[in-house]
């Protein structure tokens, strides 16, 4: 490398540097839902309702006129997603495998033979049936209605 290269070399990695805190920021301050395969709760719109998936089915619910007037929601967000619902057929996930357990964020709750662990800041939920995973929810996180109100 030649003396004429380096400043261009240093010049080159600040400016790689930069804009990796800049990303680093946006993405830390950034508050959102919780997401699956890029649909996201109160800002995608798709038409499909029911589909299958590798383990199970997906069913995806969307918000309504009656859901924005009952929230008191901005009116554009008819239309958007309001939950993702994977229905895992055969998964042998477990709460102890998934490390809820000890997972702060989440909250549990039992009825006989079904679990139940909300994480309502990320808008995530897991239903277990006799200790085995049967549905993962995504929804809106818990500071996201509150902004999406007029």
């Amino acid at each position: 490398m030649t003396r004429a290269t380096e400043p261009r070399r240093v010049f080159l990695v600040t400016i790689v540097m930069i804009v990796a805190c800049l990303a680093g920021v946006t993405f830390a301050t950034s508050v959102g839902a919780a997401s699956w395969n890029g649909i996201e709760p109160l800002k995608t719109r798709r038409d499909a309702l029911r589909f299958s998936v590798s383990g199970g089915t997906v069913q995806i619910s969307f918000v309504n006129e009656k859901f924005v007037t009952a929230k008191r929601l901005k009116p554009e967000l008819a239309g958007t997603v309001l939950e993702i619902v994977l229905q895992h057929e055969h998964s042998s996930d477990t709460a102890e495998s998934m490390k809820l357990l000890t997972n702060r964020a989440f909250v549990r709750d039992d009825v006989r033979n079904i679990s139940v662990f909300r994480n309502v800041k990320d808008g995530v939920v897991y239903t277990f049936i006799d200790g085995n995973l049967k549905t993962t929810r995504y929804t809106f996180a818990d500071g996201q209605l509150f902004r999406s109100r007029h």
